[in-house]
């Protein structure tokens, strides 16, 4: 009985070993990709801003605000562009949870007025060739110039003046929630009620 105490501590302690040793690599390999990760992370959002807001020369990044749905539950991030030290559009990063893959989320350009210059969707797990297509021009198209104080943001089938990607229409409609929940913010924010 004796070998079999000594094999099981043996293996007790062999096991140990090897899982502290995997966990010290894997730690090692997290804190020398994070940063580089991180970065690329912020190099592509940066990308992103610059496709849906007017030209600028200010860095976004640095000047990013966080503010708050009017329920005060749901967070974002507004990023300004400045050109010249004067805001001519920002962006804010949303969400909507409604989509048929799950959560899209998605960059919104916006001109000083409220007016929807362009949108970028940054992550989705959208059906490739249906869903996905909120990410097209055609679709796209629809939102440049956009007023949302002045039109009805919503898809056709809702009473709105949005036409759905055909075959899509859930993922239309989350697209539509994304922006409706970032144009809601800003206008919570510009009351002061952040």
């Amino acid at each position: 009985m004796s070998p079999n105490k000594s094999n099981f501590w043996n293996m007790l302690l062999t096991l140990t070993i090897i899982a502290l040793t995997a966990a010290f690599v894997l730690s090692y390999v997290e804190q020398l990709t994070g940063e580089p990760i991180k970065q690329a992370k912020d190099a592509r959002e940066l990308e992103a801003i610059a496709s849906v807001v007017r030209e600028f020369d200010n860095n976004p990044f640095a000047e990013k605000l966080t503010i708050t749905a009017p329920n005060k539950k749901s967070r974002f991030e507004l990023y300004p562009a400045r050109q010249d030290g004067v805001i001519n559009s920002f962006a804010i990063k949303t969400f909507s949870d409604n989509g048929f893959g799950g959560r899209i989320e998605m960059i919104v350009g916006f001109l000083m007025d409220g007016t929807i210059n362009n949108f970028v969707v940054t992550q989705s797990q959208e059906t490739p060739g249906l869903g996905t297509k909120i990410n097209d021009e055609k679709f796209k198209a629809q939102f440049r110039g956009f007023n949302p104080e002045r039109q009805k943001l919503k898809v056709r089938q809702d009473g709105g003046e949005i036409d759905a990607v055909t075959a899509a229409t859930i993922s239309s409609r989350a697209a539509v929630n994304a922006i409706q929940k970032a144009v809601d913010a800003y206008h919570n924010f510009n009351t002061g009620n952040n």
